[in-house]
Formats: structure tokens, C-alpha cells, sequence
């Protein structure tokens, strides 16, 4: 497709109600030397202050400048920074503990638009029939066009149990939709586990949080317990953002080696040139609490299906990619996000009630890939659904993102695309249209084809590959000999290595 819609301005994959999941979590970031100012550029800053303060149509506060001058200056970088105020800074804080207080969607912008990414299930917003794709176009009756994303989703989020009005424009429908829901606090179940056939587990990881490590430690072990002979395991990491590394880190440890190393950092400070290992101090809650001791051994060997799609980013990357270069899994589905960014959160004196959250280091599978806006190139590319992936061409990716950082590592990761020409723009928008007819994709269910041909896998059956044929750059990463004409047998292990 011509145009991924490129119109799409998505900042921040993931974002829940403004705050990005897609982080490493920092208490305290080490401080760089001071750089001699430029003073030119100061002296500038301040006459066009000074301009603001006396010429403006009406008096402005200076703290309000002051801030704004920082945010911009953050948000110019690339599309994961930013500057955080208070209560983002501690909406962040909560959100990487599983909870916030909002309406519960993930949301980007488009056209000036929020547009709604997805609702967080059980969520007010799911209740209240909030779908994917749709656009808040009012908040409380105040158009969103004119706000930032921040702006909007400061409008959403609240105290408990208060009312907000949402306009919505949904492309199927010729009047816009006019939803009230009330705020709760959203703890969002990051892990989900069932028994999806004897024998065969089905875990999904929705959020690198927290309590993921040990959350996932515990369904896992519960699952044995009531199938002690377990023959396939499927970790499902579809439209995961991402989350908190240690999160990555210990679900990538639960499956691997002991003390392997899963991934590196690399940055300007010292203490971004990092190597963090399958140990429990790179990802346990404290010390003696390895949510992962308890796990059965049988885990380490149990054959293995990890399912990522384009919505499968950052952390989901770093498991996905540390798997894929160990071989223990086979990585399933469609080519991820490719967010290879760490952002660490730096909290401002004089209080520290306020933070920035900046870019400090690109990170790298351990056989050293740069993830960054390529993203992990499955060793099975098989499509959403039997028929086909319509909107596969047009799903936004870190390549697609104004100010993105480039692949240090791969400089031809990224193929520069052509203005979208008028038929191509015409056969997007039939294929939106004909996308609309399907029934919404339920992860886990019967109807999930990407599980079932994870499952057939496992169980050493057919599995119908990806009906598109792939890129070159897919052609060039994917593991070699498969045909996406024909069913595949199973093997043992990938049939090459992806460095």
C-alpha cells in the first residue's frame, strides 16, 4: 500500500490516556557533564521572552511560558519524549503499577483527532461501547482539534466517579455518537492465561508492568498444576506496547538459559551502555522475591510460539527478539513496531514532583540487532485472518513516526515510501471499508487464526502462511524456504540464525 496512512501523526504507540507505555523505568538518571552553553541562542530564548511579556495581546504567565518553552523543546527530539507535569508524572507512576484513573483507551492523534487506538478491556470506555479506529472529536462539548494529545487526555483523565461527555465520529456511521461514561480507576490485568486445548497453554501479556513478572509466574505454574504434561505454550505479545524493562526481562528469563544475556543498551552516559541478564536482579521486585523460582523446569524446554504483530512494541520487541536469537521460540505472525528506544524518566528539582522522559539509548537483541524502525521480522509470517490481512500495508510503525531515530545498525532498515498516488488512496480506503465488515478479532478465542495456526505448529501440522508476498526487506530477514503459497510442516527450530 502507497500510503500507510502517513496523514496519521500517532505519538507515543500505547499511549493509555495520555501516558506511554513504552518505557524504562528510572528513579534516578545520572547527570552528564555540563556543556558550555551556546549564548547566542540564549540571548535569542530570552529577547523572544521578553517580546512575549510586553508586546502579546494579553499578560501570560511566566511559569506557563517557562513550561511550555521546556515541553516543546522535549517534544522536539523524537516521538517518545516529553515533558511531564505533575500529574502526569504521577499518572506515569501509577500506570506502570497496573492502575490509573480515566476512561481507559489507548489513544493517538490523527487529523487533529484523538483517535481511539483501543479500549482497555472492562474498561469504562469498553462498557460503553467505545471501539478501535473510532475519533473523539469533543470533549465535554470543547473541540479537540486545536489540542495536543496531552492537552486532550489531561481532559480525560479525573477523579473517580466523575462524568465526561465524548463526541465520536466512527466511519460507518453518518452522525456522530454521543457517549457520557464515568471515570474509574483502571487496574489493567496484564497477564491472561488459559488451557486452550489438553496439553497446549495460551499466556498474553497486554502490558509490561510491574507485577507482570510474577503475575505470569504464577498463571503459568497454575496451569502445570492442573496439566502437569504440558506439549506447546503460546505467549501471545499482539498490540503489547510495551512497559517497564525489568518486565521484558524477567519474562524473557522465565523461558531462557540461565544468566544468558537478553539485551543491551547503548547511549551517550556510561550508565546507558548496559548488558542486563536472565538474573533475578535485573528483574525481580526486591531482593528474595524471584517471582520466577517457583516456575516447573519443564518451562525452560516446553516447545514455543511467540505471536507479535505491528501493535507489538518496545519491551515485546526485546522478548521477542531475545527468543528469536536463542531459538527457543518460533516468532509468529506479522513484522513488529520497531520502537528500539529506552526512555528513562528524570525527575526536576526543586521538588521532583515534575519529570522528563527522554531518550537515552537504543537497545539490541543479544545477538546485537538494532530494533529501532524495523522492528522483529517473524520466522513465520502468517496474516490476521484465513483470507487475508487487509490493513496490513497501512498499519503506522515507528518508520512512519515524524522524528524518528534511524537503525544504527541496519541503514537500509528503513525504505524511504512515494507520495501515495490517487488509485492507491482509493484502494486504501476500499480496503478500510471492507475491514469494517469484519467481526472485531477477539485474542484467545476459537475464531483467533494466528493461535490456531500457533497451535498446528506446535502440534507438528500445516500452518497457512501470509497470503502477501513478503518485502525485500522481509525476504532478506525471514527464515529461508518457505514458500507463502504453501502449508509448512514443522520443525525443530528456525532454519537459520537472524543476526
Amino acid at each position: 500500500m502507497g500510503s500507510k496512512l502517513k496523514n496519521i501523526s500517532l505519538i507515543g504507540l500505547g499511549v493509555v490516556a495520555g501516558i506511554a507505555a513504552s518505557i524504562q523505568f528510572d528513579a534516578i538518571a545520572q547527570k552528564s557533564a555540563a556543556a558550555p552553553l551556546p549564548l547566542e541562542e540564549v540571548r535569542q530564548l530570552a529577547d523572544v521572552f521578553g517580546l512575549i511579556k510586553s508586546d502579546y495581546v494579553e499578560p501570560v504567565d511566566d511559569k506557563k511560558l517557562l513550561t511550555e518553552a521546556i515541553s516543546g523543546m522535549v517534544a522536539s527530539l523524537d516521538p517518545h519524549s516529553s515533558y511531564l507535569d505533575k500529574k502526569g508524572y504521577r499518572e506515569l507512576r501509577e500506570m506502570t503499577q497496573g492502575k490509573f484513573v480515566g476512561i481507559g483507551i489507548e489513544v493517538g492523534m490523527e487529523e487533529g483527532y484523538v483517535k481511539v487506538i483501543s479500549p482497555i478491556e472492562d474498561s469504562p470506555a469498553y462498557r460503553a461501547g467505545i471501539k478501535a479506529g473510532d475519533l473523539i472529536t469533543r470533549l465535554d462539548g470543547t473541540p479537540v482539534k486545536g489540542m495536543t494529545l496531552d492537552q486532550a487526555v489531561k481532559r480525560m483523565r479525573g477523579e473517580p466517579n466523575t462524568k465526561i461527555k465524548l463526541t465520536i465520529a466512527r466511519k460507518d456511521e453518518d452522525k456522530p455518537i454521543v457517549v457520557n461514561i464515568t471515570r474509574q480507576e483502571i487496574r489493567v490485568q496484564s497477564v491472561k492465561s488459559k488451557v486452550v486445548e489438553p496439553g497446549y497453554g495460551w499466556v498474553r501479556i497486554t502490558q509490561f508492568q510491574e507485577p507482570t513478572v510474577d503475575d505470569m509466574a504464577k498463571k503459568i505454574a497454575a496451569m502445570y498444576t492442573e496439566n502437569p504434561n504440558m506439549k506447546g505454550l503460546v505467549l501471545d505479545l499482539r498490540n503489547d506496547p510495551g512497559g517497564v524493562l525489568p518486565g521484558a526481562i524477567g519474562v524473557s528469563a522465565a523461558f531462557l538459559p540461565k544468566d544468558v544475556v537478553v539485551v543491551t543498551t547503548n547511549g551517550q552516559l556510561p550508565s546507558s551502555k548496559a548488558t542486563f541478564y536472565a538474573k533475578p536482579e535485573f528483574y525481580a521486585s526486591g531482593p528474595g522475591q524471584d517471582g520466577l523460582a517457583k516456575l516447573p523446569d519443564a518451562v525452560k524446554k516446553i516447545p514455543m510460539v511467540v505471536l507479535v504483530n505491528t501493535g507489538s512494541a518496545s519491551a515485546s520487541e526485546i522478548v521477542a527478539g531475545a527468543l528469536q536469537d536463542y531459538k527457543r521460540a518460533t516468532i509468529m505472525g506479522s513484522q513488529t513496531f520497531g520502537k528500539g528506544s529506552v526512555q528513562s524518566i528524570v525527575a526536576l528539582p526543586p521538588d521532583r514532583q515534575t519529570a522528563v522522559k527522554l531518550t537515552t539509548a537504543r537497545y539490541y537483541t543479544p545477538n546485537g540487532r538494532s530494533i529501532q524502525a524495523k522492528g522483529i521480522v517473524p520466522d513465520m509470517l502468517v496474516d490476521e485472518y484465513a483470507d487475508g490481512d487487509l490493513l496490513k500495508g497501512l498499519r503506522v510503525r515507528e518508520s512512519d513516526l515524524t522524528k524518528h531515530l534511524t537503525n544504527d545498525k541496519d541503514k537500509d532498515a528503513e525504505v524511504p515510501t512515494a507520495a501515495p498516488k490517487a488509485d492507491e488512496l482509493e484502494e486504501d480506503q476500499r480496503l478500510i471499508a471492507l475491514s469494517k465488515k469484519r467481526k472485531p478479532l477477539e485474542f484467545g478465542s476459537k475464531d483467533d487464526f494466528q493461535l490456531t495456526q500457533a497451535l498446528n505448529f506446535l502440534k507438528g501440522m500445516p500452518v497457512q502462511l501470509a497470503k502477501a508476498q513478503p518485502t525485500p526487506d522481509l525476504e532478506k530477514d525471514a527464515a529461508s524456504g518457505k514458500d507463502d503459497k504453501k502449508d509448512v510442516k514443522k520443525d525443530s527450530a528456525p532454519k537459520d540464525d537472524k543476526k
